[in-house]
């Protein structure tokens, strides 16, 4: 609420280092992957949604890391939110504009050494990173160059529509990949469908609707131990948070073979799974 924040009492981003060109960026994720043993060194891009500050998204980015013991490099892809509830249509237009930016850092992450990438975005971050693939895609560049391991699309707040010719243009090798977090009470993306004249949003989407277009959906509409709200189940409610952590951390699908430990986890949970 007041600038400068005092790290006694708040979290705050201190001594932050600012690479000036690529070169010195792509060599601090090289010398990051070059600690993970082989088959680890891989990088998470994760793209925050709506109403995040850039200091919120890295805050964010580091408690989802450290929760979910993710063993790879996180790299944040920031975007110009106004970071005011008020202001969705301005995030709308920002998203739109950093489009073009989101194959740049592709095209960084494709000149380090990493082995493969995971995906993660969250709200309206997931509506910009399907534009980025779809762009990818067409340019004839996608997952060509660094293999794509995950994508994980969560409360993706996309016009159904819209998410339906989007996924047309994907092949199914990266419908494969594709993850889709929703959930019904989702009291975010209620008010983006009123904003949006009553169309529905993916987010809280029907599961098995969704299924339909070869992604895997995880239904998180019965979670109800969030603390980060009914929007931000993915780093707010324990259970989420491990099933993630699992996924990502495994070899390739949600699956008895691929992801240890997953039929503990569901245990007696609420979320359902469908799909591949």
């Amino acid at each position: 609420k007041r600038l400068p924040p005092d790290p006694r009492t708040e979290f705050a981003v201190v001594d932050p280092v600012i690479y000036r060109s690529d070169a010195p960026f792509i060599s601090e994720i090289n010398r990051e992957l070059a600690t993970r043993p082989p088959g680890q060194r891989k990088v998470l891009i994760f793209v925050h949604g709506y109403n995040t500050t850039t200091s919120d998204a890295i805050l964010r980015l580091t408690q989802f890391v450290e929760d979910t013991d993710y063993q790879g490099v996180p790299v944040l892809f920031t975007w110009a939110s106004a970071a005011r509830t008020p202001r969705y249509v301005y995030d709308l237009n920002s998203a739109l504009v950093a489009r073009g930016m989101v194959k740049e850092m592709a095209g960084i992450v494709n000149r380090t050494r990493a082995e493969s990438a995971d995906i993660f975005a969250h709200s309206m971050g997931a509506f910009l990173t399907m534009e980025g693939l779809v762009d990818a895609q067409q340019a004839g560049s996608l997952g060509r160059r660094t293999r794509i391991d995950h994508i994980m699309l969560a409360a993706p707040d996309i016009d159904i529509d819209l998410f339906r010719s989007q996924i047309a243009l994907l092949p199914p090798a990266i419908r494969g990949k594709m993850f889709i977090l929703v959930s019904k009470d989702d009291s975010a993306l209620r008010l983006s469908r009123r904003i949006a004249g009553g169309v529905p949003r993916v987010g809280a989407a029907d599961a098995t609707e969704l299924e339909t277009l070869g992604v895997t959906v995880i239904d998180l509409s019965e979670i109800s131990d969030s603390s980060s709200g009914s929007h931000n189940k993915f780093t707010g409610s324990p259970s989420v948070v491990q099933l993630i952590g699992a996924g990502l951390n495994s070899a390739g699908h949600f699956g008895e073979s691929s992801t240890p430990g997953l039929d503990q986890l569901l245990a007696g949970s609420p979320i359902r799974i469908f799909g591949n």
